[in-house]
């Protein structure tokens, strides 16, 4: 009932999120039992809980997006990678481009960047939009909703008490097919779409190519919190986490230690490097710690309502009713993120909310990987996109699509990422 109330007032009545998520939670403590006093502990116990080890990493991954993207790397990366594909396998370079720029940029933020370069390449290649724009979007969806440092599967992670470097690992390798289905194989059957976007947005900002940082640096520091935590996950994999070396890579492998790195090899590299002053970079971090300030707020405002579903008993409760189910907890997990995805919107809303409902059958059923579960909900929070999503209306003004065109294209592509990535997730259960 609380999370139909939830929907209610954020889907019907749209009201702000975290005010939602604060009024249903409060609300839910009364109907329980507790007091105001065990509420208002509940609610500042809940934010600490959540926002205490999130706040570092994606703050960090914020600002790493926007150095990523200002510098021009994103640009350079996207224009290095058509180049060696070449037009008859585009599709290949956009999507790997669009993974590469999907790990550091959230996705509002690598859309904004990457569909000026979409209609740049679409416009010298002299292929439809569409065919040359999905699959590089697809890769970007993928990354949001199954990859650290994003906020959804990080917080979901966190939760779940997951490796951050594992659940990175194993989603790469369910994004890898996932975006090959979602991107250019679907992309292939969007030939006779082929929109004329407004002339506004290609006004947005590109930078002059001789301007442009080297591919190699570009990659290098977009990537580079992938290449440290795979890298000590691989080394400490081998090597004893009491020996030397492994409390050394311990340290490193740290996500908070691992984003702050990267950080600072961004601001020198993309930064300092290039000229810019340490004022005028320190500007674009705060900027960029600002444009998070929302989602951070969602996710206490989760973190409220989990903990008041454990203080009060709610969540033992639900999971007394859902242990019985012959379902799967992998395909579960993903069933309830789909439900409310479909009806709130939002896929940070739907992961965060499905973790609270899911942590008692968890508990229960502890032979699940936790990793796994960070993605088999997060391709659920990715199911079916539409008309009460903010990445749908992006998508279809952007392209100039109308309503119907949307669904069939856009639509579809989030709901093959969803289900694509809840198979990958099954399969990869029988292997690790």
């Amino acid at each position: 009932m609380a999370i139909l109330l939830l929907i209610l007032m954020v889907v019907y009545f749209k009201l702000d999120t975290f005010i939602s998520f604060l009024i249903v939670s409060i609300l839910l403590g009364i109907a329980v039992g507790m007091n105001i006093q065990q509420i208002s502990g509940s609610i500042t116990k809940g934010i600490g809980n959540t926002l205490g080890p999130l706040v570092i990493i994606l703050g960090f991954g914020a600002m790493l997006g926007k150095l990523v993207a200002d510098s021009g790397a994103a640009q350079q990366i996207t224009a290095s990678l058509t180049k060696i594909f070449g037009t008859k396998n585009i599709q290949w370079g956009m999507a790997l481009a669009g993974l590469v720029i999907g790990i550091p940029l959230f996705y509002t933020a690598g859309f904004i960047v990457v569909v000026p370069l979409i209609f740049a390449i679409a416009s010298t290649t002299k292929l439809p939009l569409l065919y040359v724009g999905v699959p590089m979007l697809a890769a970007l969806s993928v990354a949001h909703g199954f990859l650290p440092p994003h906020p959804s599967p990080t917080a979901i992670a966190e939760q779940l008490h997951a490796s951050i470097s594992k659940t990175l690992i194993y989603g790469i390798i369910i994004a890898i097919p996932t975006i090959v289905l979602a991107g250019p194989l679907f992309a292939k059957t969007l030939r006779k779409y082929n929109p004329s976007p407004t002339n506004t947005i290609f006004q947005i900002h590109s930078i002059p190519e001789n301007e442009l940082p080297g591919i190699g640096i570009s990659l290098v520091t977009a990537l580079m919190p992938v290449i440290l935590l795979a890298v000590t996950a691989l080394v400490l994999y081998v090597v004893p986490a009491t020996s030397g070396l492994g409390k050394v890579m311990q340290f490193i492998g740290d996500p908070n230690i691992a984003m702050l790195l990267s950080v600072l090899i961004a601001v020198y590299f993309l930064g300092m490097k290039r000229g810019n002053k340490i004022p005028a970079i320190m500007k674009q971090l705060d900027e960029a710690f600002k444009s998070i300030s929302v989602i951070l707020l969602i996710i206490a405002g989760s973190g409220i309502f989990m903990q008041i579903m454990s203080d009060g008993g709610v969540s033992i409760y639900i999971g007394q009713i859902l242990k019985d189910m012959q379902l799967s907890p992998l395909i579960l997990g993903w069933l309830i993120a789909a439900i409310i995805r479909v009806c709130i919107g939002s896929a940070t809303v739907a992961g965060l909310t499905t973790v609270g409902i899911m942590l008692p059958i968890l508990g229960i059923n502890q032979h699940i990987r936790p990793e796994l579960m960070v993605l088999s909900i997060g391709a659920g929070s990715l199911m079916f996109s539409h008309v009460n999503d903010g990445g749908f209306w992006l998508f279809k003004e952007y392209f100039n699509l109308t309503i119907k065109e949307t669904f069939l294209t856009w639509t579809i592509m989030e709901t093959i990422v969803s289900v694509a990535g809840l198979i990958g997730v099954l399969i990869l259960s029988h292997v690790v």
